[in-house]
């Protein structure tokens, strides 16, 4: 049996190699077998473990998907795929928390901005910058990207704690439903745009502007395209399972460390974005920080545009209000993410200066979570 495996595995095209084929299913298959047992000890070791395996594959798939497709179409799907998970994970742990997950969405979707705009941008022009020196980007396709994400962020996330028709940092029911829509009106402008009326914006600047950019390898068939697809969907259900299984254990933990519960939205968004981080990173170790731009900035912008239209249709139908307005010292975060952004994606060329502020940032922000 052995031996016959061992031929299989060797017939496989090189864009699927065995681990990324064996991740999604051991994931799945210990959702199945571990979905009403109470974790803890070597259970939940196991767990994070195969949930780490099927983010590695799904970034994996994910990358075989955008290779085929091209860009900006790769890094579209790649956001998108990270926003499904993060919506499912928040609607599910909504309907499990009662109104200690009232503030979920919030802390969650902010914390997803946060590790776009600072965490993962700051990294990836961190390591591009230490191995080319200095990288090159489009700023007609990077600047109206973060208009459209501050817009969508100030309404969302800063509005309603000013309003008035409702108590507390919240919508009242008809502001929450055009928040809604206007929010997946401004993110379906924002695809239009990245995908057809201007996709050469989000392209990688031509190898002629910078000779040190390198280029891809040969696409893989449409065969294998559609086989990664299929299984970055299993990934993605692998994902959201495992990490639902570890969120009661993660709420705990916090709770016990006493640090305050909002921390558990930063870990969800950690957890979630970790595909997009990966490949972001690894776009820029090859000297194509436009396309780290393109997956680091449009998670940061589906996570709003699809999340808050699908938790505030959802939030209509639960008895506990729907906390979306940040705290002052989140919003003060939230100000100087922007301007920072605005000042690094606004010469079109960053360096590992650009790269550490974003990542000060990023570590104030980690360090407030924990120790507000």
């Amino acid at each position: 049996m052995s031996a016959k495996l061992i031929q299989l595995f060797s017939r496989l095209p090189a864009a699927l190699p065995p681990w990324s084929l064996l991740g999604p299913v051991a994931a799945l298959l210990a959702l199945l077998a571990l979905a009403d047992k109470p974790l803890g000890g070597p259970l939940l070791l196991l767990v994070a473990t195969l949930l780490i395996a099927a983010v590695l594959a799904a970034v994996h798939h994910a990358e075989v998907v955008a290779h085929r497709v091209g860009e900006p179409y790769g890094s579209l799907v790649l956001a998108v795929a990270v926003t499904v998970i993060e919506v499912a994970l928040i609607v599910s742990l909504m309907l499990a928390g009662g109104e200690a997950a009232a503030g979920l969405a919030r802390d969650t979707v902010f914390s997803a901005i946060m590790i776009v705009c600072n965490g993962v941008l700051g990294l990836c022009i961190l390591a591009g910058g230490w191995r080319h020196r200095e990288l090159v980007f489009r700023v007609e396709g990077t600047s109206p990207t973060l208009a459209v994400l501050a817009a969508l962020a100030t309404l969302t996330l800063v509005l309603p704690t000013f309003t008035t028709s409702s108590p507390g940092p919240t919508f009242s029911r008809a502001q929450l439903v055009f928040a809604g829509i206007v929010s997946l009106v401004l993110y379906g402008a924002f695809v239009f745009v990245q995908a057809v009326r201007h996709r050469d914006y989000f392209l990688p600047p031509p190898a002629g502007d910078d000779a040190r950019i390198e280029g891809h390898a040969q696409p893989p068939s449409t065969a294998v395209a559609w086989i990664s697809l299929a299984l970055l969907l299993l990934c993605l259900i692998g994902v959201v399972g495992l990490a639902k299984l570890l969120a009661p254990s993660i709420e705990a933990q916090v709770r016990a460390a006493g640090a305050p519960i909002s921390l558990v939205g930063v870990i969800v968004a950690l957890l979630v974005l970790l595909p997009e981080t990966l490949a972001a990173v690894r776009a820029a170790l090859h000297n194509r920080l436009q396309t780290s731009i393109n997956l680091a900035l449009g998670s940061g912008l589906a996570s709003i545009g699809l999340t808050i239209p699908a938790v505030a249709t959802l939030s209509l139908f639960l008895p506990q209000p729907l906390l979306l307005g940040l705290t002052p010292t989140n919003m003060v975060l939230l100000v100087l993410s922007f301007v920072v952004g605005a000042l690094t994606l606004g010469g079109g060329r960053a360096t590992v200066l650009h790269g550490a502020v974003h990542l000060v940032v990023f570590a104030v922000f980690l360090f407030l979570a924990v120790v507000p």
